[in-house]
């Protein structure tokens, strides 16, 4: 017994011990106590923070250890490491734990990559930056070709661009750059992207083709980027040459000739035969002169990735676009998310660059990894700088991949208008004949609630392309389609990109949904929600039936109480109630994915192999 009570008496003396520890501790804590061991944590009330923070960065700034943070988190429920970013909600709770107020702010310009520093008395003239566009086999990239004089298009597979190029002529001691691209696709992904890169579009139209539907897509990116735009009227050398027909589909199209009172200049050029190629220079320097364009070559080198690919030999290798301040060998540099030191650069023709002013191409080698087109790009002074702010930028990369959304929904605008923050909402029309496009466009733009209007950014007749998608993702814009469909791989496109697509197949119906967003007074609405998609393999014509469509499902599931839609090459021919559902001679009440079937559909026979099924249900869906 005498024992156990001297156990009681040691066990607390040591709890009395630990007590004046944690006195003497707390009153540290208290004092500003400067001595020979590290202090204890600062009397920090509030901090700022940026989108992404990790533990690590919060331990610094409210002064704890990250250790406390990550053991404070995980009696919440968090699993965390010190280089996990953390959410707003987090953020907050930790702060609160230690009665410290929190404020969310923008990333700093340099988390950005982004430099305002240009000295006024420092700004110079920069070599405009040019792209290319138009439609397939109209000459873009023998223009281009005849301007350098090298033969570029004959190494190409069928005559076509493969990657994105830079390349830099001169022309009586003045520069232009050349963005050399396979298409306006390229050129709307780096927009879609952050990059800003174009000072003009140089739009080539065949003169014995004219206007396509390429071109009309290029004139709508063109726009929706808001450059300039001069016309190449190509090909004038061919027999079947009419420029003032291409002149005239151009000013249908919005874009009025110069010599007709508007303010786009008409070039007529052959790039086989070399002809009106100092004309179109010499428009593309008059242009840039409006403009104005300068930049200061005296800080360090920012700009953007226009392409980018891993070289066996090399590593990864970047084509970098210098847009301000002058890049030099040897600069520590972030591009995106990627780090390194520009161990190599080279011109278009590979000759060694020591540096690399504004509008200059160059290739580089020494990064971490390899980038991706459209990603901005900073030299730094320091190092270790620049390593840090790629290792953040890289955390916070993976972290909103999952919830990033560039383009709005339906929603989101109607939010956005009642708040005030949004007072123009861009759309992209698709419809199945042209003059359904233009009905709907005119109906969309007659719509005005208060500041609030519509701007159609696009508006044409045939299916729901990628192009599209991507055109609404860098535009932040939604589409409408009107007796259109998007097939499962659009569909996933857009979800993946964050578009939404709304359709519709009645036009008072479109503009009354977007009216009700536009005074944020959105209803919940019943949705066509698609269950499946089947294609027609075979058709059987059966008196008394009707045509038979031998089908494999080839997305989703059809059952016997589905509506149909039959879609042929992207229109929606009919659409309807199913009649019956077959496997071999048996009624189903559904088929799956890889299955074949027989099926009616009501009241409907005209039926042809290749054509497309697409199954719906009608939900209602509450809006959120």
């Amino acid at each position: 017994m005498p024992q156990k009570q001297k156990r009681n008496s040691n066990g607390a003396k040591k709890n009395n011990n630990n007590a004046h520890k944690k006195n003497f501790n707390n009153n540290r804590n208290r004092s500003n106590f400067e001595g020979p061991r590290k202090p204890a944590a600062p009397d920090i009330h509030a901090i700022t923070y940026t989108e992404g923070i990790t533990v690590g960065e919060l331990a610094e700034k409210t002064g704890r250890q990250s250790s406390d943070i990550i053991k404070m988190l995980f009696m919440e429920g968090k699993m965390v490491t010190i280089n996990t970013a953390l959410d707003d909600d987090t953020v907050e709770l930790v702060c609160i734990n230690y009665d410290i107020e929190p404020t969310k702010v923008k990333e700093r310009e340099e988390d950005t990559l982004v430099f305002d520093g240009d000295k006024p008395e420092n700004m110079m003239e920069r070599p405009p930056i040019v792209t290319i566009m138009g439609h397939v086999d109209h000459g873009k990239t023998t223009l281009l070709d005849t301007i350098r004089k090298s033969k570029v298009a004959a190494g190409e597979a069928g005559g076509i661009t493969q990657a994105i190029g830079a390349y830099q002529v001169e022309i009586d001691g003045r520069k232009i750059t050349f963005l050399d691209t396979p298409g306006h696709e390229a050129f709307t992904a780096m927009r879609a992207r952050g990059a800003s890169v174009t000072d003009i579009a140089v739009i080539v139209v065949a003169a014995d083709d004219g206007v396509m539907p390429q071109t009309r897509e290029a004139i709508d990116h063109a726009k929706a980027a808001k450059v300039p735009i001069v016309v190449a009227v190509n090909k004038i050398d061919k027999p079947a040459a009419n420029p003032d027909h291409v002149m005239q589909e151009m000013a249908d199209l919005g874009i009025m000739p110069e010599e007709w009172g508007g303010d786009t200049i008409f070039v007529r050029t052959s790039a086989k035969k070399g002809i009106g190629i100092d004309d179109l220079l010499e428009t593309i320097l008059t242009v840039a002169d409006v403009k104005e364009l300068k930049a200061d070559p005296d800080h360090v080198g920012t700009g953007t990735v226009i392409e980018a690919k891993l070289d066996k030999g090399r590593g990864p290798v970047a084509t970098l676009l210098v847009q301000t301040g002058t890049l030099k060998q040897g600069d520590p540099i972030v591009v995106g998310s990627c780090f390194g030191r520009v161990r190599k650069m080279t011109d278009e023709n590979g000759h060694e660059l020591k540096k690399a002013g504004p509008s200059t191409p160059i290739e580089v080698i020494g990064l971490n990894d390899v980038p991706e087109a459209g990603d901005l790009f900073r030299a730094f002074e320091n190092e270790k700088e620049a390593r840090a702010l790629a290792d953040r930028r890289r955390r916070r990369k993976i972290e909103s991949e999952r919830r990033k959304s560039s383009a709005m929904t339906l929603e989101d605008m109607s939010e956005k208008i009642e708040s005030g923050e949004l007072k123009e909402i861009p759309i992209i029309i698709k419809a199945d004949v042209q003059g359904s496009a233009e009905a709907v466009k005119t109906s969309m733009e007659k719509l005005e609630v208060g500041d609030v209007h519509i701007n159609v950014i696009h508006a044409t007749a045939g299916a729901i392309t990628e192009s599209d998608i991507m055109l609404a993702d860098a535009s932040h814009a939604m589409i409408i389609g009107f007796n259109v469909r998007p097939d499962a791989n659009i569909r996933k496109k857009a979800e993946e990109a964050g578009v939404e697509i709304r359709l519709h197949n009645i036009i008072y119906k479109a503009t009354e949904e977007m009216e009700n967003a536009m005074k944020g007074l959105l209803e919940p609405v019943y949705e066509d929600v698609t269950i499946g998609e089947a294609e027609v393999r075979e058709t059987y014509k059966v008196s008394k039936v009707g045509t038979i469509a031998g089908c494999m499902i080839t997305d989703g599931k059809v059952t016997n109480t589905s509506s149909v839609r039959l879609i042929r090459e992207g229109i929606v021919i009919y659409d309807g109630k199913l009649g019956s559902l077959k496997r071999f001679k048996d009624d189903a009440r559904e088929v799956l994915k890889g299955f074949e079937c027989g099926m009616t559909i009501q009241n409907y026979n005209d039926i042809k192999i290749g054509d497309t099924m697409e199954f719906y249900e009608a939900r209602e869906v509450p809006v959120e």
